[in-house]
């Protein structure tokens, strides 16, 4: 009984399976005609390979030439020796009645940028003389005695100090790695006194012609347009006894302030005969033109002081090594001075009263020998 009824069940299920499925049939899928194959492409011919280009027609051989031989350098230009300038002529300018004025007279041939004391009546050098203020800078002391003071270039050194009178000056110079002190030269000095001031200065050049004035002038900060004409005049209209002339038509000049100082001055180059003497390395963008000096004082205090100043005191004893072949001041630190315009050297006198202080007579005009070469000149009244 059990085994028929399990035998029925069976034979139920099957019929329900195949029943459902029967019912649900899965449809198929429609019939899609095929791609049609694609076409094969049509033969092409094959291009032609261009033609070779057809080389270049063979040269024949050169026969091998030797190399042309450089050029040999051009030999240097044989050293010339050195000309002296020709001794110009000068005259005395001197407007107060002077025996000479308006004569004419040779420099020598040793100074040939000389000037005419109208006192003496004859021409000198202004480096020979006491004031002097000359080369790589050679001093000639108010005492007669020559000495060098080289102080630092590029640096301001004050020359003069006094109660009223106040002189700077300006080095530029050549450094040289090989000596423990520069080459120097005075570039431009200002004068000081009273409220006013004076510049006095060498532009620089790079090729000298003494034909082109190179003075720089100024008074008060403003410029002085003097012309170059031998004799030509300039006087200051809030100073007239200040006043600046011409010595030569270029270059040189004599500034005069009426019983207080007189200075004659020149613009000179340092010439390449000098350099090589000297080995001053020159270049040729600077010929390092520079200034040269003659000063004469009228009043000066007993107690005047700087590099030249000290040397017109009573009794002052020159410091220098007379009997060295350059004799040398030192100690240029107590004459440095923070500018040109500014009397603040350690020793500066500018400004102070001069009660109880005696007055220094004018110096007796002095004449001196120079062939002693530095280790100082001699002078005779």
């Amino acid at each position: 009984m059990a085994r028929s009824v399990s035998a029925l069940l069976i034979l139920l299920c099957l019929a329900v399976a195949l029943f459902a499925a029967m019912a649900d049939p899965k449809p198929e899928k429609p019939w899609k005609p095929e791609k049609p194959e694609k076409p094969e492409k049509p033969w092409k011919p094959e291009k032609p390979e261009k033609p070779e280009k057809p080389g270049k027609p063979w040269k024949p051989w050169k026969p091998w030439k030797p190399e042309k031989p450089e050029k040999p350098e051009k030999p240097e230009k044989p050293w010339k020796p050195w000309k002296p300038e020709k001794p110009r002529k000068v005259k005395c300018h001197d407007k107060k009645g002077s025996q000479c004025g308006g004569y004419e007279f040779q420099c020598p041939a040793s100074c040939p940028k000389c000037y005419v004391d109208c006192d003496l009546c004859r021409p000198v050098c202004g480096c020979d003389k006491p004031g002097g203020v000359c080369q790589d800078p050679r001093f000639v002391g108010g005492d007669g005695i020559t000495f060098y003071f080289h102080g630092k270039k590029d640096h301001d050194f004050c020359l003069l100090s006094d109660s009223d009178l106040h002189i700077n000056a300006h080095f530029i110079g050549k450094h040289d790695p090989s000596r423990t002190r520069d080459f120097t030269w005075v570039q431009s000095v200002a004068i000081l006194f009273g409220y006013h001031h004076l510049y006095i200065g060498a532009k620089k050049t790079a090729t000298w012609d003494d034909t082109i004035d190179r003075l720089e002038l100024s008074y008060d900060g403003e410029s002085i347009d003097l012309p170059t004409n031998e004799g030509s005049v300039w006087r200051s209209s809030s100073t007239p006894s200040l006043s600046i002339s011409r010595s030569s038509g270029t270059n040189s000049i004599t500034v005069e302030a009426e019983e207080k100082f007189r200075i004659e001055a020149s613009v000179v180059p340092i010439t390449e005969q000098e350099s090589r003497a000297h080995n001053y390395g020159m270049t040729g963008d600077d010929c390092l033109a520079h200034l040269e000096l003659g000063f004469k004082f009228y009043s000066l205090t007993k107690d005047v002081h700087g590099v030249l100043g000290q040397t017109y005191r009573e009794g002052y004893v020159s410091r220098v090594k007379m009997s060295s072949n350059m004799p040398i001041m030192g100690g240029f630190h107590q004459y440095r001075t923070s500018d040109l315009y500014t009397p603040d050297c350690s020793v500066s006198r500018f400004g102070r009263t001069v009660s109880g202080i005696a007055m220094v007579s004018q110096p007796a005009d002095v004449i001196c020998a120079s062939g002693m070469k530095g280790r100082g000149i001699v002078c005779k009244k």
